[in-house]
């Protein structure tokens, strides 16, 4: 059953790509077709981000442990969103001058915040195999994945800072992160004076 799920989640994951793409056939990407493009798998990264922290508080909340199996799939496509919003700023925006993407990193925050979303979100897409657990041992698998915790951050900083007018969904992005990271700090604490009890 899950395997099915699991292809569904897999397809539907591709939707909004593929949505991209019926938009270009059919001239839907609007006056400023390279913005369009960026700011929408930009927008994705941040729901696959999003979607991937949620699963622990829903497999919580639904009694549904399986649903841990669906988290390595999600933190991909949040990875393969990030990568894919990154290359109309390398490509066609700068050309792969890359002394003026360095100096773009440096001088503008928002550039400087989704630059570094990207890079701590690399090495979790790397060890994501069961291969990579095995060679990292479990507990050291699991330190290294707590990278996703301020690689959403930052990607919450890269879109507050980019947005220069209507906040609103940037701040909905940032309302939903902090609830979910809210929900793991509770749990910690719990868990700590549950133990100091016993």
């Amino acid at each position: 059953m899950l395997g099915w799920v699991k292809a569904v989640v897999f397809f539907l994951s591709l939707a909004p790509l593929a949505r991209l793409g019926w938009l270009g056939v059919h001239g839907g990407l609007g006056a400023n077709p390279i913005e369009f493009i960026t700011h929408s798998l930009g927008t994705w990264t941040l729901v696959f981000l999003l979607l991937t922290l949620a699963i622990t508080p829903l497999r919580r909340w639904l009694h549904v442990p399986a649903l841990v199996r669906l988290r390595r799939m999600l933190g991909l496509y949040a990875f393969f969103y990030a990568a894919l919003h990154f290359v109309p700023y390398l490509w066609l925006d700068q050309f792969f001058d890359w002394a003026a993407i360095a100096k773009d990193v440096v001088k503008r925050p928002f550039i400087t915040a989704g630059f570094a979303a990207l890079l701590l979100l690399a090495p979790l897409a790397a060890t994501s195999t069961t291969g990579m657990i095995r060679r990292l041992g479990a507990k050291r698998w699991q330190r290294l994945h707590y990278l996703i915790y301020p690689a959403a951050i930052v990607a919450v900083l890269h879109y507050l800072w980019l947005v220069k007018q209507d906040l609103t969904q940037p701040l909905f992005y940032a309302a939903a992160l902090a609830i979910l990271l809210g929900y793991r700090v509770a749990g910690h604490f719990r868990r700590r004076w549950r133990s100091a009890d016993t």
